[in-house]
């Protein structure tokens, strides 16, 4: 009778079941880092900041109360020197608390868009006097219309929420800006705001003070971001604090602010208007010179006519001026918007990789 012979395993066949061994092994690992990868990111981060300035009465109510709103949200408190028990209380009520010692909102909204890195940021004052729960309403639109910001639209009939003389004020620099960059909002000067992640990453926050808002909006105008408003119950603030925005004070820096971003943003009109008045002050001081030269062959108003010729000069001057900084100004608006554009919209999601199958020695 003929023997059998089982096939002896060779050591170089051990080593090819061990590398397809680790070759299998490898692949379900990077399946479930992918898999997990995804799921982290389609929960978006979100990340709720609240500049302060002796807010120390109203704090922690408004963080908890946005704890119980945003419960995923990871909530920042950031001081601006305070007197009173502001960081005591936020960090009783359990908020990260940091703190940025340049005086002024501005600088505080600065410091938190450059340190905090989040998808979704809502930023909103500190004195109580927004609604919480309006916060997911204005994540869901943010994020359903592939929106960069949503504002906070204040609706209030409480008169010592709203002042008149802030409620005046508002309307005046509103049309302002509407008049200079476009009609989109209703209420520019809002507290209450939601970004997607691309909007802070492109927003330079060059202000110091109360005029950040504006700054943000004419932002958002400039390069045509996808914006709407959501109507927000605004209330009085809490009691035992007080209102740090100036009505004249704050008012006359945030028309000057507005001032300047136009001049920034539109310098050949700016300038044009100013060179077209200094044209038209020539004309009419040079036309009775013109008037007395053709009727008598003189020129008696030698200062006058000196006059006009400066005026002349000074507006061809600005004209060339308004045309060289438009240049200027639309190579740094296209830059704006590739930086803009480096980040992914809220919403987006990243597309599954396809790993290729481990390779399986035949006949193994």
């Amino acid at each position: 009778m003929r023997e059998e012979r089982t096939p002896s395993i060779t050591a170089h066949t051990l080593h090819q079941r061990r590398v397809v061994t680790h070759s299998l092994a490898a692949s379900k690992r990077s399946h479930f880092a992918v898999e997990d990868d995804l799921e982290r990111r389609s929960v978006p981060k979100v990340a709720v900041l609240i500049p302060c300035y002796n807010e120390g009465a109203a704090i922690y109510k408004v963080v908890c109360d946005f704890r119980e709103a945003l419960p995923q949200a990871e909530i920042y408190v950031y001081d601006n020197n305070s007197k009173d028990n502001t960081v005591a209380m936020a960090e009783a009520a359990g908020a990260i608390v940091r703190r940025e010692l340049r005086q002024g909102k501005g600088n505080v909204v600065r410091r938190m868009f450059s340190d905090i890195d989040a998808d979704v940021y809502v930023m909103v004052d500190g004195d109580g006097t927004y609604a919480p729960h309006s916060a997911q309403e204005m994540i869901d639109k943010l994020h359903d219309e592939h929106l960069d910001m949503v504002v906070g639209c204040r609706v209030s009939q409480e008169q010592e929420a709203y002042r008149p003389g802030h409620r005046f004020g508002n309307s005046l620099l509103t049309g302002c800006v509407a008049r200079l960059f476009g009609r989109q909002f209703h209420d520019i000067l809002s507290g209450y705001r939601v970004f997607s992640r691309r909007f802070v990453r492109s927003f330079p926050a060059l202000s110091s003070g109360f005029e950040t808002e504006t700054e943000i909006t004419v932002h958002a105008l400039e390069l045509r971001m996808p914006i709407a408003e959501v109507a927000t119950p605004y209330g009085a603030r809490v009691e035992g604090t007080e209102s740090k925005l100036n009505t004249y004070r704050d008012g006359f820096r945030i028309l000057r602010m507005i001032a300047a971003l136009y001049r920034r943003e539109h310098p050949a009109r700016f300038y044009g208007v100013i060179g077209t008045a200094f044209a038209v002050a020539s004309a009419a001081l040079a036309v009775p010179i013109f008037m007395e030269y053709f009727a008598t062959g003189l020129v008696r108003r030698f200062p006058t006519a000196l006059l006009c010729v400066g005026l002349m000069l000074c507006a061809g001057g600005l004209f060339g001026s308004g045309l060289i900084l438009d240049t200027v100004t639309h190579g740094r608006r296209e830059l704006k918007r590739l930086m803009y554009l480096t980040c992914a919209g809220f919403g987006a999601r990243p597309a599954a990789r396809t790993l290729p199958p481990p390779p399986i020695e035949e006949g193994w």
